[in-house]
């Protein structure tokens, strides 16, 4: 039997996690710890580890790092706190691998403490770019700290073998966003309705807005801009998810709480959890804002999303993806292309890029081959493109 620890930090990332952590956890041939950090264990950001023990999946170790700033001392300061308790539990435990998925700091503390312990690293997501956030250059690292590389899309699988690694290790099992998409058991619409304590009669949208972590002090005026164009819809309704614990992102959702007590339109939420967002997803008119999960999930339910800025940057999209700059009017203007297509049934056969809905059987049998068919050599090749 294989022990292999995976770790969750976010909301988002314990969703696309889920299916791999519940077959992982059947599997006769693992066993399975899972650690939780980060915001999950953080009030402000709605303790959603709780989400975690309500489906009935245990958790073996909660290791508290977050600071209540968002600084960049307090984000160096919460890597260092992920650093130290980190290391101490994989000096306490053995196991044969851990699987980190996607981009954020923390990610990148645990990656190189992993790396310390000589655990093999089992990354999900890498080889994407996504040019406005610190998140590029965090995912590379934890790339080339990693020992088996389980990729989105075919670009992808190419681009860490272009960093070096061995294509004996890249594989492409597309994302597991696109799996819960397909695969979640819905809620209805009126006991979404029910859940939200929000009346969802015409139009609406979801809306996530996160900092750009790459400019220095534009999430005030971006979020700005972004509720003043939503302040053109007053008969829509708006679902609006916080954003992370990234650089500036208390600054967004201060000023979310402050729109929310003056329009009611629109609610706020710490976390919709998987479910519920994505049965948003669902029956919505329109994704906003600049979250992954408006590039990946949302092409899906063959509904536009209006991608504004440049966070997302880069990232391989389907033609449902409507880019806007941060500007009021732009975005304005992107809200009333997408209406009037999605109108028209414009995205009704639109092609999501990120995969099949498969993903989770793919990593697992890819796991198999690797950790419980063969020898782990963790001197790696640098691998030359033009070999």
């Amino acid at each position: 039997m294989k022990n292999i620890c995976i770790v969750t930090a976010t909301r988002a990332e314990y969703g696309l996690l889920k299916p791999v952590i519940k077959k992982l956890s059947r599997d006769s041939e693992f066993v399975i710890k899972l650690v939780v950090t980060g915001m999950h264990l953080s009030p402000e950001f709605g303790l959603t580890y709780q989400e975690i023990e309500n489906d009935n999946i245990e958790i073996d170790k909660k290791i508290e790092i977050l600071l209540s700033a968002d600084s960049a001392s307090s984000v160096s300061k919460t890597m260092g706190l992920a650093m130290m308790g980190f290391g101490d539990y994989f000096s306490e435990n053995h196991f044969d691998a851990v699987i980190l998925l996607g981009d954020r700091y923390e990610i990148l503390s645990i990656a190189c403490t992993a790396m310390n312990a000589q655990i093999p690293i089992i990354h999900l997501h890498g080889g994407e770019t996504t040019e406005g956030a610190i998140d590029e250059a965090v995912r590379h690292a934890v790339t080339k700290m990693s020992y088996l590389h389980l990729t989105s899309t075919e670009e992808y699988r190419k681009r860490v073998i272009q960093m070096g690694e061995s294509p004996e290790r890249v594989f492409c099992v597309g994302a597991l966003g696109v799996e819960n998409a397909i695969h979640t058991q819905f809620i209805s619409k009126n006991t979404l309705e029910t859940d939200l304590n929000f009346k969802l009669d015409g139009p609406f949208a979801v809306v996530t807005f996160h900092p750009v972590t790459l400019e220095n002090n534009s999430a005030e005026t971006q979020i700005r801009e972004l509720l003043a164009a939503l302040e053109y819809f007053p008969d829509w309704k708006f679902i609006i998810t916080k954003s992370n614990a990234d650089k500036e992102g208390r600054i967004i959702n201060t000023l979310l709480d402050n729109y929310a007590m003056y329009h009611k339109n629109v609610r706020i939420y710490d976390s919709l959890g998987m479910v519920r967002y994505l049965s948003a997803l669902k029956y919505c008119n329109m994704v906003i804002g600049n979250s992954s999960s408006g590039i990946i999930e949302a092409p899906t339910f063959k509904i536009p999303t209006i991608n504004i800025g440049d966070r997302q940057k880069g990232r391989i999209k389907a033609q449902s993806i409507i880019d806007s700059i941060p500007d009021k009017n732009s975005i304005i203007k992107a809200m009333q292309t997408a209406d009037s297509m999605m109108r028209q049934g414009a995205f009704k056969n639109v092609i999501n890029p990120y995969g099949d809905g498969n993903t989770s059987e793919k990593i697992i049998h890819i796991i198999k081959r690797v950790f419980c068919d063969s020898e782990v050599n963790m001197k790696k090749i640098f691998y030359d493109i033009w070999r």
